[in-house]
């Protein structure tokens, strides 16, 4: 079997229009102004979906066509399980649904599945635990009114998953969009490289978080982050390994975790496929920064084994790379596929050729610190004899997210800040902020607009899961559960 890899750095280029040099900051709220009277601040309370809207399941099939056949019924399993969980996995259905909706015409670089479980605690290079958006497959510059109509509504069908009542509801969605909008307007008064510099680690979230918080809430914001902080290689070594014959391997846990020798079984296929593999990881090293290559060729590949995340991405290619440096220290690498952003079809393509470097780019410039070994890779001709662009990451870097179903109504409300705030930083890196403050204003117009359209949209949702639970029952649609 014939295979190829590259990693061929892209062309640089600004994602977005940005203002220019000798534009003057009067002119730039001019600008933001002009797109308010064009497109009212309430005007995004809209949704009216009507009878030409596409149907969510017919879109959710087409992303079936490129993945993985056997996955697919866990990708559904997961996502009939409740409301929130098919709205994890419809990205694809929402972008469709915001297309018809206004938008300003003011763009950043979008993260396009900002849902409140994308958001969540990792290590920064300096060992510190910072706070920051960390799901990136679908990110694409594009209207930034989705990533936050995207957001509120996540926190409106979480606090109905969760049962709380209308009126706290409404308080959690205004409350984050609010955060959103204050964040704007201070990072519009900033310099650039102080907004560039913005970021929150734990300490700003818990000064956040503990205004709202009963004492007995802060201990368990305190015990996640502390568990977040055991999940690092080490632990990784612990969790998806194990020594045998005197050769550390990867532990097989069928479907969610299945080594490349039981994917494979003929040993010479394996044979071949682990030094392929081996050159594939060094291929990926070429997109990442000098000394970074530096540190990887330290490690030697030592197994590799797919492995079924989250849950719009099953069935996309997923894998472990476990390496080791002198036999003995471990670092784990997750290459996730990368295809076309579900916001292409909508917003036009991606300037990159390559989707893994399409993620990777983003990512970079949304958040405030990254993965040192965030990059990106192109397997011509692959396990399946199919090209497929990737990126890798750490698989555990203190990676930790919040319980959303144990939250009570305040430790939402406070999350649903710390949301807002981090995706306003975010787009503030890549749009021109002084024009988005300016079109938001100092009132509460959009946040009640977007308030409206949360409800209204988890209203949408809850008939779309209904529709994919039917689907199941009937037999139409193949699931398994509690994988």
């Amino acid at each position: 079997m014939s295979r190829s890899i590259s990693a061929r750095r892209g062309r640089d280029s600004r994602p977005v229009s940005l203002p220019s040099d000798e534009e003057s900051r009067e002119r730039r709220v001019r600008r933001g102004k002009a797109a308010r009277a064009a497109v009212p601040r309430e005007s995004h309370a809209e949704f009216a979906p009507g009878p030409d809207r596409a149907d969510p399941l017919a879109l959710l099939a087409e992303q079936d066509r490129t993945r993985v056949p056997e996955l697919l019924p866990i990708r559904y399993g997961r996502m009939a399980a409740s409301a929130f969980a098919f709205f994890r996995g419809a990205a694809l259905p929402m972008a469709s649904d915001l297309a018809r909706t206004p938008r300003s015409g003011l763009m950043v670089q979008a993260c396009g599945d900002a849902h409140l479980a994308n958001f969540g605690v990792f290590a920064s290079p300096e060992r510190k635990v910072v706070f920051d958006i960390n799901d990136f497959d679908e990110t694409l510059p594009g209207p930034w009114e989705w990533d936050v109509k995207r957001l509120a509504t996540s926190l409106e069908i979480a606090g109905r998953s969760n049962g709380y009542p209308a009126k706290a509801r409404r308080d959690i969605v205004l409350a984050a969009v609010g955060a959103y909008r204050r964040a704007m307007r201070s990072f519009a008064d900033m310099a650039a490289l102080d907004v560039w510099y913005e970021h929150a680690d734990i300490d700003d979230i818990q000064a956040i978080v503990d205004v709202s918080l009963k004492a007995r809430q802060r201990k368990a914001i305190a015990r996640d982050v502390a568990k977040a902080q055991t999940r690092d290689n080490l632990g990784a070594l612990g969790r998806f390994a194990a020594v045998h014959d005197g050769i550390t391997r990867l532990n097989a846990e069928p479907p969610l975790v299945v080594p490349i020798r039981d994917l494979l079984g003929n040993p010479d296929e394996i044979q071949a496929t682990e030094d392929w593999l081996r050159g594939l990881v060094r291929v990926y090293g070429e997109s990442l920064e000098p000394e970074r290559r530096v540190l990887l060729e330290r490690y030697r590949l030592v197994d590799v084994a797919r492995k079924v995340v989250g849950v719009g991405s099953v069935g996309t290619r997923s894998w472990i790379y476990l390496l080791l440096e002198d036999g003995e220290h471990p670092l784990f690498l997750q290459g996730k596929e990368a295809g076309a952003s579900v916001l292409e079809a909508y917003v036009g393509a991606s300037e990159f050729d390559n989707a893994g470097q399409r993620v990777v780019v983003g990512q970079r410039l949304m958040q405030a610190v990254s993965d040192i070994f965030l990059g990106w890779v192109r397997v011509a001709a692959g396990i399946d004899d199919q090209q497929r662009d990737f990126y890798l990451r750490q698989l555990r870097d203190w990676k930790g997210s919040a319980d959303v179903e144990t939250m009570v109504p305040d430790g939402m409300r406070a999350y649903g800040e710390a949301c807002g705030w981090t995706l306003a930083r975010a787009h503030a890196r890549s749009g021109d902020r002084v024009a988005l403050a300016a079109y938001l204003g100092g009132g509460p117009a959009f946040d009640v607009a977007v308030r409206e359209f949360a409800e209204a949209y988890a209203d949408q949702n809850e008939r779309d899961h209904q529709a994919l639970v039917a689907a199941v029952g009937s037999g139409v649609t193949k699931a398994v559960t509690g994988v």
